[in-house]
């Protein structure tokens, strides 16, 4: 039996639609329910009083289906909670640039009223847009899956979007925190178990669900080709010819010619097109080939780099670690080592 609590308990809104990722719903909801608990468990000592009283809540309280036709039942209605502590929006699965879900609209009046109240309003990856369309980020650093950064950059102009970065604390009081991509419920989980709880306590968490941080952010992660839809014909058959032909010397006076545009002409119609000069496509195309090779060859990194269009080694290094963040070398060790071999420190 637990002992007693004397500090206030945690009251953690984790909010769900029926787009929300179930599994990093209730990945939060059992991570958060464990504080003081788990841990005491395996080591046979008092569970101490619960930290957190973490709940699913929607708009209507009913039982919806999940995007994969799960049948899931939430704790209650948003309005029936009360004031929380604590909000947590989850990952949410649509295409980025389709018109944000009706619910949207439905849920941002009373996302900004818990976050006057007194609440830290949090997000973890594409949930980061529905915190976007609530205006709590205008002003402010954010971050959001790599696929979604661009989209909120573009329809919400305000906020300054970091995709590289993992987790942001911004505002005042750092009552608003964004995490990147679907599995960063852990990283976002752990920040708060620190931030409400402690760092002792964060750091059992850790060892119980094996969780570490993504110190070294998530562009390695992205793919870089996940450009802006356009409807330029011009353009698209120049992309699709690209695709073919990126590692020629010249590629970009080749593509001009071949559109029978002057150099110039292709660099404003592609940039409206595309957000994109010809020369950074180009070099995204070439990046993310050799992000390809890199995951699945032994060819040597030099030899990568001429395959690709590189004449200089060097070239094609600073360009690597510019587009991913990291070297090829280290793109290579952790790309091919996707399921780590965990520490017997970590586990013990």
């Amino acid at each position: 039996m637990p002992l007693k609590s004397t500090t206030p308990i945690c009251r953690t809104a984790v909010v769900a639609i029926p787009c929300a990722g179930t599994s990093t719903v209730f990945c939060i909801l059992d991570a958060l329910a464990s504080v003081g608990r788990d841990w005491e468990m395996l080591h046979g000592t008092q569970p101490k009083p619960p930290v957190f009283e973490p709940a699913l809540l929607t708009l209507d309280g009913k039982p919806y289906n999940d995007i994969n036709g799960r049948r899931i039942t939430p704790d209650g209605r948003l309005k029936d909670f009360g004031q929380p502590d604590l909000v947590i929006i989850p990952d949410l699965h649509f295409a980025p640039n389709t018109p944000l879900p009706d619910d949207f609209a439905k849920l941002a009046p009373w996302l900004v009223q818990a976050h006057a109240g007194g609440a830290m309003v949090t997000s973890v990856c594409s949930g980061a847009l529905l915190l976007a369309a609530t205006g709590l980020l205008n002003g402010l650093e954010a971050t959001s899956h790599w696929s979604f950064c661009d989209v909120i950059a573009q329809r919400f102009p305000e906020i300054r979007m970091q995709r590289e970065r993992i987790l942001i604390p911004a505002g005042e009081g750092h009552r608003i925190v964004t995490a990147g991509g679907a599995s960063a419920w852990g990283d976002l989980v752990l920040y708060l178990v620190g931030r409400i709880a402690g760092h002792e306590e964060a750091r059992r968490i850790a060892k119980v669900y094996l969780l570490q941080p993504h110190s070294e952010g998530q562009l390695h992660y992205a793919s870089l080709l996940a450009g802006a839809q356009h409807e330029d014909g011009l353009v698209a058959e120049a992309q699709v010819w690209a695709a073919d032909n990126y590692a020629l010397a010249s590629p970009v006076a080749a593509m001009a010619e071949r559109c029978g545009l002057t150099e110039r002409s292709l660099l404003r119609r592609f940039r409206k097109a595309t957000g994109q000069t010809p020369v950074d496509y180009i070099q995204t195309l070439r990046i993310e080939e050799a992000k390809q090779m890199l995951e699945t060859t032994d060819m040597p990194i030099e030899e990568i780099a001429d395959e690709v269009g590189y004449t200089e080694t060097s070239s094609f290094r600073n360009a690597f670690r510019r587009y991913v963040g990291m070297p090829a070398s280290m793109y290579r060790k952790k790309r091919l080592s996707l399921i780590p071999i965990l520490s017997n420190e970590l586990v013990s």
